[in-house]
């Protein structure tokens, strides 16, 4: 597996560092999946310095380290011993009644909060960082709206390998209860497996169920 360079990790620092002293970078896990809810992280280093540096060698937006999960999660834990980090949700109720984009940004904005309620983050000078096309509404700490975000920022793609790691545990966690849906596989993604379990026993609380709609239309009788 092809892993960031010595020199990606030093762009990646460097866009951070162009855009001030506090850099949040913020990031969601699970906006495509058809259960679960979604998972946002905020990530602040306080300084990047040659431990930061050595700790996130290899990050590098989390979707490209889907075939080594055991990376990703060790990745996870360097991130936490050199950044002030949280870990927030939207529930699959918030997602049903806000949206999923709107509930990824309610998600992290929570984080940010979250972020900002421990002593060593004040919000005097911070600059959020926030992965996609869509800045927090409604948010009067400053932002700034990164496409493709986790390819470009070292805090947005620390938040990214957070969230992840975070949110697969926690699917493989719920599949303990609901194992028919293989969501310690799957992730709670619309997988043809999944998708015909579903259909077999069912949908259940963890289920987006406006993302299962046309399901829904076919298995009247069954729902």
């Amino acid at each position: 597996m092809k892993t960031s360079s010595k020199s990606r990790i030093k762009e990646l620092i460097n866009f951070d560092k162009s855009h001030g002293n506090i850099v949040i970078g913020t990031d969601e896990a699970g906006r495509g999946p058809v259960a679960g809810p979604v998972v946002a992280s905020a990530v602040y280093f306080p300084e990047f310095n040659d431990e930061v540096a050595q700790a996130v060698e290899f990050i590098d937006d989390s979707k490209k380290f889907s075939s080594n999960p055991a990376l990703r999660k060790e990745l996870s834990e360097q991130v936490k011993k050199v950044a002030k980090y949280s870990i927030c949700q939207c529930s699959v109720d918030e997602i049903e009644k806000y949206n999923i984009l709107q509930a990824s940004l309610l998600a992290m904005k929570r984080a940010c909060n979250e972020l900002f309620s421990g002593p060593e983050v004040k919000k005097n000078g911070a600059v959020i960082l926030v992965d996609g096309k869509f800045v927090i509404s409604g948010y009067k700490i400053p932002q700034k709206a990164v496409k493709k975000g986790d390819s470009l920022s070292a805090s947005i793609a620390a938040a990214s390998i957070l969230a992840k790691v975070y949110r697969d545990e926690l699917m493989a966690k719920l599949s303990e209860e609901f194992p028919v849906y293989d969501w310690v596989n799957n992730k709670g993604y619309g997988t043809s497996a999944h998708i015909q379990a579903i259909k077999t026993y069912g949908y259940c609380k963890w289920h987006r169920k406006s993302f299962l709609s046309k399901i829904f239309a076919e298995q009247k009788t069954l729902f």
